[in-house]
């Protein structure tokens, strides 16, 4: 390694520290700390200012026009969810066909289900009064009927696109939307599955896990109609996946250029999805609850005005990432990273897990690590890009702590202590990311190159 990389390696390494300090120490803004470490990096990586700020640009609108508007889309299909009770039938249906003696099995597939089509921050929001309602009727502690929901809805929000940056990594590595769904849940759920029921099982007789809470969330839910059934609440939900999947498989299913094979094509598109998905959920808001057009306007833009802030993050996520990447800083890394003759899939794992400790983003975390390893593949071509994707999204949910929005809300919620949060929740997190990584490994020996 030349001195010229050193310095590069080094000063990557600063910039990291610097977002750090800023966004844990001195409580700015994670956009602001995200300028902040860019001018850094460029500085100290002395790359040309003109340079930097092209690709910055560049990155902020690359980031962007991939997940804007799935992002958007997202948030007002969540708010729909909610208001129309979609989500509680959901959720009595599943405790019902379970029983609470498989309690921790229905709310690993409630946060499974009702986490595909939302932000985790959404999902989380949405699904924790149910957890708490939960609970409380079953005379268990909150943490143990929550976890394994947790478990099922963060490791989708990491997995499984069309999650905003599941669906950039995916696209970064150039790798087919559909079967990056179907690797996703091959390794999502026995992950889940490890990390909620299992670890639950594991730890039921500390105190924690044995604590009761009076404290409840009450669900708001709009209108005074009856709450949809159990048949049109799944349809919203699930519509989003089914619609890319099928989209994914128009070519076999159809004649290529045919207008029934381009119209596949089309609600192919995650946002195209994710739209009739919503214009669904408008349909059943108006039919079950008797909502005005006037109110689900209303309800959209409550949904939106919290999204801004994580956008604006997103992007400039996007443009530290593109400044790594033409500033020849992530061929350094990976160049580093390669000499030790790792597998690109403990590679990209690995990029991700040391981003997301360092910083707390998960997102920022994955799509790093997709542009930094997609920087070592080069023009090479890979057999399974959506497994990279997949070790991206494993390694960026790896032991989520103080840095992190989504520690201190689980922590908040379930009225934990710190202790008590990093021996579940952080805990459940690092199961994920390690199964996650083990699971795709695994699979990547099994499928044919």
């Amino acid at each position: 390694m030349t001195t010229a990389q050193g310095l590069q390696l080094v000063a990557a390494l600063l910039s990291v520290i610097l977002l750090t300090v800023l966004v844990l120490r001195v409580k700015i803004h994670p956009f602001l700390a995200i300028l902040c470490a860019s001018i850094f990096l460029t500085v100290a990586g002395r790359v040309p200012v003109t340079q930097a700020a092209a690709s910055f640009s560049t990155g902020v609108g690359a980031t962007l026009s991939q997940v804007a508007v799935v992002l958007g889309l997202g948030a007002i299909l969540g708010q729909m969810l909610a208001a129309s009770g979609g989500a509680e039938t959901i959720a009595a249906t599943l405790l019902q066909r379970f029983g609470e003696k498989n309690l921790s099995w229905a709310m690993l597939l409630l946060g499974f289900v009702v986490g595909m089509p939302v932000f985790f921050e959404v999902g989380l929001v949405l699904l924790i009064p149910i957890a708490l309602t939960v609970a409380h009727r079953s005379r268990r502690a909150p943490i143990a009927v929550a976890l394994p929901m947790l478990a099922g809805l963060s490791i989708v929000h990491g997995l499984i696109p069309p999650h905003p940056a599941a669906l950039l990594a995916m696209t970064i590595y150039h790798a087919d939307i559909g079967r990056g769904i179907l690797y996703g849940l091959l390794i999502a759920l026995p992950a889940a599955v490890l990390a909620g029921p299992i670890y639950t099982l594991l730890i039921g007789r500390t105190p924690v896990m044995q604590r009761l809470s009076t404290d409840l969330l009450v669900e708001e839910i709009e209108g005074e109609g009856r709450r949809p059934g159990i048949l049109l609440a799944s349809s919203i939900t699930l519509f989003p996946v089914i619609l890319i999947l099928i989209g994914s498989l128009a070519d076999k299913l159809t004649r290529l250029g045919s207008p029934v094979n381009t119209g596949l094509h089309a609600i192919g598109v995650p946002w195209v999805a994710l739209l009739i998905a919503v214009l669904w959920s408008f349909y059943a808001l108006h039919r079950t609850r008797g909502i005005t057009l006037a109110r689900m306007e209303e309800l959209s833009q409550q949904s939106l005005a919290p999204m801004a802030g994580f956008i604006v993050i997103l992007g400039a996520a996007g443009g530290y990432c593109r400044i790594l990447q033409d500033s020849g800083i992530a061929q350094t890394i990976v160049s580093a990273a390669l000499r030790a003759h790792l597998p690109l899939i403990l590679l990209a794992w690995l990029i991700a897990a040391g981003i997301r400790l360092a910083t707390g983003s998960a997102t920022i975390s994955m799509i790093t690590s997709a542009s930094i390893t997609t920087a070592a593949i080069g023009t090479t071509v890979v057999p399974h890009p959506e497994l990279l994707a997949i070790a991206s999204g494993a390694g960026s949910l790896i032991f989520s702590h103080v840095n992190d929005g989504g520690f201190w809300m689980i922590k908040g919620f379930l009225k934990l202590s710190l202790k008590e949060t990093f021996a579940t929740w952080s805990v459940m997190e690092t199961i994920l990311s390690i199964a996650g990584l083990v699971l795709a490994l695994l699979l990547s020996a099994i499928l044919p190159a």
